[in-house]
């Protein structure tokens, strides 16, 4: 059976070998292949699921695309506590160890410039959310509390909207100086597009999605400045990730996650 190089990440030479038990796609062990003083962390996975036609299909297979993901993930964040990766995207494959010397060569000078700049560095991420079970609460405290005409219907109707459209504008601002403050400690930021509830599975609307790029001995002090955040906004929450690889920050546009 023919085996082919899934790549999870390039980074420098490590200082120790790569845990005997990390294992990546498949459940197979990840293994390093080391080219111009650079190495491609890689496994060797079969033909058979991850030449392009089967992988195609595999990746509308949901269960298969959650578990691979999982596992590439997990070699990722392997290898973020003990050094500095560019994680490649999922499903990057080669026919067999020429072709990721080759992938190498090609992109070496930006690996090399997206690795200085990366190097001891983090990425954290920060989601607040507004809630938006306040306003079913505030009509089930009054459930007596009927208008007596269409009048009185339509003005506890605009109190509603006008109360709701406040908490959206406070979480707005809160949110503002959240990313402001947190933007003044990191080296850099990130500001992604709002998740969709649908599709994250997270209750309330997404007011901040923000990455920051932040020096690895100094993520402690991050974590306690997104704790110690004050907010006085009912119905906010915030939502801290990572650390991760510095996905958000690489500068690199093709085949990089």
């Amino acid at each position: 059976m023919t085996a082919l190089r899934y790549v999870y990440a390039v980074c420098r030479p490590l200082s120790a070998p790569l845990q005997a038990q990390l294992t990546g796609v498949a459940g197979i062990p990840a293994r390093q292949l080391e080219h111009h003083g650079l190495i491609a962390v890689l496994s060797l996975v079969p033909e058979e699921d991850f030449a392009e036609e089967p992988l195609k299909e595999h990746l509308e297979d949901l269960e298969w695309l959650t578990a691979t993901a999982r596992a590439h993930q997990n070699v990722v964040d392997a290898l973020t506590g003990v050094t500095t990766p560019l994680p490649l995207r999922l499903g990057t494959v080669f026919r067999d160890d020429s072709g990721v010397r080759v992938m190498i060569e090609e992109r070496e000078e930006d690996f090399r410039h997206a690795l200085d700049r990366l190097e001891g560095r983090v990425e954290w991420g920060v989601k607040v959310y507004v809630e938006q079970e306040e306003e079913k609460e505030a009509v089930e405290e009054r459930p007596a509390a009927r208008p007596a005409s269409g009048r009185d219907y339509l003005r506890q109707r605009r109190r509603r909207t006008a109360a709701h459209e406040q908490r959206g504008q406070k979480a707005d601002e809160f949110a503002a100086r959240l990313h402001e403050a947190l933007s003044g400690y990191a080296e850099d930021a990130r500001l992604h597009a709002p998740q969709n509830a649908t599709l994250s599975g997270a209750t309330g609307r997404n007011v901040l999605n923000a990455s920051y790029l932040v020096p690895r001995s100094r993520s402690e002090e991050f974590v306690e400045l997104v704790d110690r955040a004050e907010d006085d906004t009912p119905g906010v929450r915030v939502e801290l990730t990572g650390p991760w690889a510095a996905y958000s920050f690489t500068g690199l546009t093709q085949g990089v996650a």
